[in-house]
This record gives structure tokens, sequence and C-alpha cells, in this order.
């Protein structure tokens, strides 16, 4: 397992770590905890040792399945966790509130379900445009001086607004999406980060599972799952970007002898990001991180990756869905 060292946090940490949204089973179709937990454990046993989690996956449910498995895995100084705040929610529809009330608040719940007394890494969710990002930043900064959190991020910031945020508060990590097909963040985001010293942990690596190489034209998604409204999996979309998916998997092997997860991941792991978070609920979906050190993609199989992608999807489009909405009205201060 790669590793990298982290000086804010002053730990190393698996360049891969273990993404927990899917594991508090809401826009997921649920989860199941027992095996939530033997995940957690099992990732750790292959060498991961960054977990990242929020409060809002599940409403809880991920923190408090986290803080379980940490109990029983019982090595929380080598455990890295990451976790957020800046989201609230009501009768399951989330919003945006970075207050520092808010944030305060959130911060006091997540050690509590998490049954630890500091939090490594600490993000605010999305940017709020209700709050300004000088009371975000200070409060951030605030639980920062006082040793709940070991460092400050920001998660689906712009760059004006990490600049913003900045002059607030330290910036130690962003996480922004990025993937095979979603690049967004190469336009300002990722050099942005590389050269202000931000370390980058991205989200979504397989792009929902569509980079499993798992899914077919026949797959459905039941219940909450977020891939119903996902516009990637749908027609005709859907159908090119499996075409995608089934040559760049054909290139993996022969060029590689790697699956097209495989060759998802160690793309992003050469883009300049410190740490890829690959989501899991089942063990076996971690046997990807076996399979990921001693090779290089190299430059020439770069271009034609992107060749791929460019003759197969026509008609692109971002995650610009998952964004949750903002509130109608500002936070009631009390």
């Amino acid at each position: 397992m790669e590793s990298t060292y982290l000086p804010v946090i002053n730990k190393t940490v698996s360049r891969i770590g273990l993404g927990t949204w899917a594991i508090g089973g809401w826009m997921w179709g649920g989860s199941n905890e027992q095996e939530s937990i033997d995940t957690i454990v099992n990732a750790v046993d292959l060498g991961v040792n960054l977990i990242d989690t929020a409060p809002v996956y599940g409403f809880g449910l991920s923190e408090e399945v986290v803080g379980k498995a940490l109990k029983k895995i019982n090595n929380r100084s080598e455990i890295v966790i990451s976790t957020k705040c800046g989201l609230e929610w009501k009768e399951g529809k989330v919003f945006r509130n970075a207050s520092r009330e808010r944030i305060n608040k959130e911060v006091g719940d997540s050690l509590k379900r998490l049954r630890t007394d500091y939090i490594d890494i600490y993000y605010v969710h999305w940017p709020d445009a209700l709050v300004s990002l000088e009371e975000t930043g200070e409060a951030m900064y605030d639980l920062f001086k006082s040793g709940k959190i070991l460092s400050v991020g920001v998660s689906n910031f712009n760059t004006d607004q990490m600049l913003e945020f900045g002059s607030h508060s330290p910036i130690h990590f962003s996480q922004p999406p990025y993937n095979i097909f979603e690049r967004e963040i190469e336009k300002e985001e990722l050099p942005y980060c590389l050269e202000n010293n931000i370390f980058l942990m991205t989200y979504g690596a397989i792009c929902r599972g569509l980079l499993s190489g798992k899914l077919n034209i026949k797959s459905t998604f039941k219940g909450d799952d977020l891939r119903k409204s996902d516009p990637k999996f749908r027609e005709p979309r859907f159908s090119q970007y499996l075409d995608a998916v089934t040559k760049l998997n054909q290139f993996a092997k022969d060029c590689y002898g790697k699956s097209v997860a495989e060759l998802a991941i160690k793309w992003i792991l050469q883009s300049g990001v410190s740490i890829a978070l690959l989501g899991a609920r089942n063990p076996d979906q971690l046997n990807i991180c076996k399979n990921l050190s001693g090779w290089k993609i190299v430059s020439e199989d770069l271009k034609r990756i992107d060749r791929i992608i460019k003759e197969n999807v026509k008609d692109p489009v971002g995650p610009e869905f998952m964004a949750p909405p903002i509130r109608k009205e500002k936070a009631v201060r009390k």
C-alpha cells in the first residue's frame, strides 16, 4: 500500500482512503451494519488507515458505524479520521448550513458518534452562500486552535472560495470530486492546491460504480440510490460511458494485466492527488487495494486513455447533480 506523510497531523497515511458514504445507507439503497464494520476492519488489515465519513451520510449512521469499528480496531492513534460539517437535514432533506453555531454543534455530535476526542481532518462539506466565509473560516480555525480538530479542510470549494476562506483560516486539505470521467478540477482547483501546498483528497474514484467494470446496460438502481438521478446513468449517456468502460477495461488488461477499476485509481494517484477515496460497503470491494502498487501508467498510455474517452463519450457531464440546495433563509441565531 502506497503511503504519504501528512506533516500537519504528523501521521503517515495510506494513499487510498476508505469512503463511507455508502456505509451510511442514505442514497445508496441501505446498508448492513455488521458488514460495514467488517469492511472497515478489513480495510485497516489491508493497510488503509484513513477513513472518511460525514454526519450527513445516513444522518449520523456512517459516523456511528465508524465509531464502533474504531472501538473494535482499538488503535486510534494509527487511524486518520476525516469527517465534515456544514450540512443540516430535516425530514430527509439536506441543506447547506456552515454557520458558526451549526459547526460547533456538529463537531460535538461527530466526536460522540465517532467515540473519539479529536478529529484528524475536518472539512466544510459545501460552501454556504448564506453564511460569510469569514464566519465559517473563523469557526473552523477556532476548532483547530482548540485541538478538537488537527487540520482544516474544504470540500467542493472553487478557487475563489478557497482564497477567501484562506484569509480567515489555514486550509490544509481540499476534497473535490475527481476521476477519469470527471476532471473539472484540472482547470483551476488542482493547480491551485498544488501551488499552495494544500493536500488533495479526492472522492468518486470509480465514479459511483461506473468504473468498477461491474455494471451493464441492464443494471438497475433501487430505492433512494442517487444513481437514479445521475445523468451519467441515463440514456443515451449511460451507453456511451459503458462503451468507454469496456474499452478501458480491455486496455488495462492488455497493457497492464489490471482491471479498469485498478487503472482508474492508479490514474488518480499519478495526477497530483495525495489520497484517493474508495467507497466500499462490503469487504470484497476492497480487493482492488491489493493490486495498486509496483506499477505505473506510462505517459503515452495516459494519452490513449484520453482518446478512448473522447471517442466514446460524446455527451459528457460532470457531478453537478450532487450539490445540495442552499437554504431559502438564513439560519436562526441564538
